[in-house]
């Protein structure tokens, strides 16, 4: 993984705020852990900013939601908590119904995955996040509980309960290398990131002993008019995981907003437990 990283230093200083970032930003090990939903695809193209955003979508009118939470270890910029609200999607062409293996697995042209919601633990990865690249980003509280069993992350704001997502470990080993594309607003302009990534991860297509369970705030309101399904559709963590965040690309002007919930100025608290287990 060495050599993965070598590549993105020498960087250039960027300000954000009182504070200066090294870009890209390096992530070099963290708990990373989620579930994949099915919705209802009308609804989660209503949720998209671009027209030529197109969701990947399953036979029977459903499209893909994913919740990924990542415990961030050892970055360039700290550690912290992170909770992705992801709907994937083909910037460009539409693509196939039922072409989800393809889409998900392969680097299919213009695939990526829109940030519908993106609350992290701290106001430098929050304001970084909003004026870099337009993500969704607020300042959550964020527990997690990583065990042998299972990895899982309750976040609220301020005592109010947002979700608690747990993810039971198992399934098929995979290698990925191929980059994470992300799809964010930033100044009515729609921006892609493209993220160099390395990783093993495991996923299962069953969902005994993993669940979202949504609270009583705005952004769970938000996910529940997504019209998920019950269960998962698919688990996947990450047994090794290493990215490098650059600065994005503008591929369209003139888009809808995208701004999520704002929240308020404040630390969140980010806690992690390891039981069983050294961290």
């Amino acid at each position: 993984m060495k050599a993965f990283f070598a590549s993105a230093r020498p960087g250039t200083e960027i300000s954000v705020g009182t504070e200066t970032v090294e870009m890209p930003i390096l992530y070099f090990r963290d708990d990373a852990f989620g579930l994949f939903f099915t919705a209802e695809a009308a609804k989660v193209r209503t949720a998209l900013p671009s027209d030529r955003l197109h969701p990947v979508q399953l036979p029977g009118g459903r499209a893909l939601v994913m919740v990924l939470a990542f415990n961030y270890i050892e970055t360039t910029i700290g550690p912290y908590g992170e909770i992705a609200v992801a709907a994937p999607a083909v910037f460009g062409k539409r693509p196939p119904i039922g072409a989800v293996p393809a889409l998900l697995e392969a680097g299919y042209p213009g695939f990526g995955v829109v940030v519908l919601h993106l609350p992290v633990t701290g106001t430098v990865a929050r304001d970084g996040g909003r004026a870099l690249w337009g993500y969704t980003k607020f300042v959550a509280d964020m527990n997690f509980t990583i065990t042998p069993e299972y990895q899982q992350v309750r976040m609220g704001e301020e005592g109010a309960h947002i979700l608690t997502l747990r993810v039971a470990r198992g399934g098929m080993v995979r290698r990925d290398s191929k980059p994470i594309v992300t799809y964010s607003v930033l100044d009515g302009k729609l921006i892609r990131a493209t993220i160099p990534h390395r990783s093993v991860y495991r996923m299962a297509l069953r969902s005994a002993g993993s669940f979202l369970e949504l609270g009583d705030h705005v952004m769970a309101d938000s996910i529940r008019d997504l019209g998920l399904s019950k269960k998962p559709l698919m688990t996947r963590y990450y047994v090794e995981r290493g990215a490098i965040l650059p600065l994005g690309e503008v591929v369209e002007e003139g888009v809808r907003p995208l701004e999520g919930y704002y929240g308020k100025d404040r630390e969140g608290e980010h806690t992690v437990d390891y039981v069983g287990q050294e961290s």
